[in-house]
This record gives structure tokens, C-alpha cells and sequence, in this order.
């Protein structure tokens, strides 16, 4: 099974979320293991493997079935270094190139399914909206 596990970046989520709204972390959990993409400022890839559920820093809401892959566990591992090497920490944007897009395009590739629009729907807004945000948001992935 491959699973998007949800995760809150603030406790406002609790009232947000039913206006569709919220700020959230996501990762990708297959084979028990979860990958997700995080910022830092070295060229290299920002993706890490967490254990499932307890990313760090960050308060878990919940988990979804997306679908199943045939992948075994190490040919998932190869795919997945394979899609991290596009991934650089220092490519990380807010709006344009986050956590939850990496888990989108995670979970497109192995199971053809898009991650729920809520989960990244105030990144989509922001993007809409960029000319009232502060400029280090404006700036391109």
C-alpha cells in the first residue's frame, strides 16, 4: 500500500481545516518507510525517510490509501533516489515547490493518483495571490 501521511504545521489547522483550508506537511509512506522533502541550503537532495507517522516537528492529522504498487522494497528505494535527485534542498519554495509536491509527484508516479487538493490548496492560493505576498516568496524555485 502507499499511503500520504498529513501533518499540521500549526494548531490553527484544527480550524481551518473544515473551510477546506490549513497548512500542512506531507510525506509519501511505502514499505514502512516515509519519505518527504524538506529546505536546506546545500545543492543536494532535500528528501529524507522518516518513520511513518512521526516526522518530526510536526503533528501528525492523518493517513490516506492512496493505492498499492508492485515495486519491492528495494527497486522503491532506486525509484525514489532516482525522483530525490530533482529535489535539491536548496530548490525548496513555499508556493512552487514544496513537501507536498514532492509527495504529489511521488504518489502520481507509483500509483496515478494526485494527493488530496486541500493538503496543498494554500500554496495554490498563495501562488494566485503572489503579488501581495513579501518578495522572498515571489522568487521562482
Amino acid at each position: 500500500p502507499v499511503f500520504l501521511n498529513v501533518y499540521d504545521l500549526t494548531a490553527y489547522n484544527d480550524y481551518a481545516y473544515w473551510f477546506g483550508l490549513g497548512i500542512f506537511h506531507s510525506g509519501v509512506e511505502v514499505h514502512g518507510v516515509e519519505y518527504a522533502f524538506g529546505a536546506h541550503e546545500f545543492p543536494t537532495s532535500g528528501v529524507f525517510e522518516v518513520e511513518p507517522r512521526r516526522c518530526p516537528g510536526f503533528m501528525f492529522r492523518t493517513s490516506i490509501r492512496l493505492g498499492s504498487t508492485t515495486m519491492g522494497p528495494l527497486q522503491l528505494r532506486q525509484f525514489v533516489e532516482t525522483v530525490a535527485s530533482h529535489y535539491n534542498g536548496d530548490t525548496y519554495h513555499l508556493l512552487l515547490k514544496n513537501c507536498n509536491h514532492f509527495s504529489e509527484d511521488i504518489t502520481m508516479r507509483l500509483v496515478k493518483h494526485p494527493i488530496p487538493s486541500w493538503v496543498n490548496r494554500v500554496a495554490r492560493i498563495g501562488w494566485l495571490c503572489r503579488c501581495f505576498l513579501p518578495e522572498c516568496l515571489q522568487l521562482t524555485a
